[in-house]
């Protein structure tokens, strides 16, 4: 299966990287909305890059009791959006009623379970009562979310083998935490270049940085998908 590049949004605003995406057109398919800017501006901002041609991927990491995820799933994929993230530590009741949700009223989004953060080291897990590497959490919640429903995952590139050998082929396997070999890996703690991920057997990569604070996007862009596999 072909991996496919995502470009992350670090603004406030659509109309601080409207035209960087206006440049991207045709050359990305994908968009990730994050929290920082759906919070900013509200479903507008998905309406408008969706408007530009590109796919959506919305990223809020929803996390709250089973009844409320629900009715999130159910509100958000009214949008013009092809992947939805929740996370996965809100556990298996809270995953099967979103996925039930996203299976009645959006049948084609695909709901992606968040294991662990590209910024969670092991220290952090402990501190948070959890005595386990990231490599096993990762794992142990993906395995989770897969049981109650979900079509895919969000994990660092370091745990794409682990995942693939004991999960279906077709879990989608999305991984922020790309960098190019050359790049700095600014809050990410968990990273691989785009050719590494890919061949660790990854859908998705997520780039952000590397590509909007490029002098050049599209030139960035381009040499990053020509890492990946026809």
């Amino acid at each position: 299966m072909p991996c496919e590049l995502i470009i992350a949004l670090d603004a406030t605003s659509t109309q601080a990287v409207t035209p960087t995406l206006r440049q991207l057109q045709g050359t990305l398919k994908w968009v990730k909305v994050g929290l920082e800017m759906f919070t900013a501006n509200g479903p507008d901002c998905v309406r408008e890059i969706s408007d530009l041609g590109f796919n959506i991927f919305l990223d809020l990491k929803l996390h709250d009791i089973p009844n409320t995820v629900a009715k999130a799933v159910e509100s958000v994929s009214k949008l013009p959006i092809q992947m939805l993230t929740i996370h996965t530590s809100g556990g298996r009741e809270m995953m099967q009623w979103a996925a039930k949700a996203q299976a009645q009223t959006a049948p084609d989004l695909m709901l992606l379970g968040v294991t662990v953060l590209t910024s969670t080291s092991a220290a952090t897990l402990n501190e948070t009562g959890v005595a386990d590497t990231p490599a096993n959490q990762v794992v142990r919640l993906g395995q989770l979310a897969v049981e109650s429903g979900l079509r895919g995952l969000v994990c660092s590139p370091l745990e794409i083998d682990p995942l693939r050998r004991i999960l279906p082929s077709d879990i989608n396997l999305v991984t922020p935490g790309i960098r190019p070999a050359n790049a700095q890996a600014d809050d990410q703690t968990r990273i691989m270049t785009p050719a590494e991920a890919a061949r660790a057997g990854a859908n998705y990569l997520v780039v952000g940085r590397p590509i909007m604070k490029a002098a050049d996007p599209v030139a960035a862009a381009r040499s990053m998908l020509a890492e990946l596999p026809a």
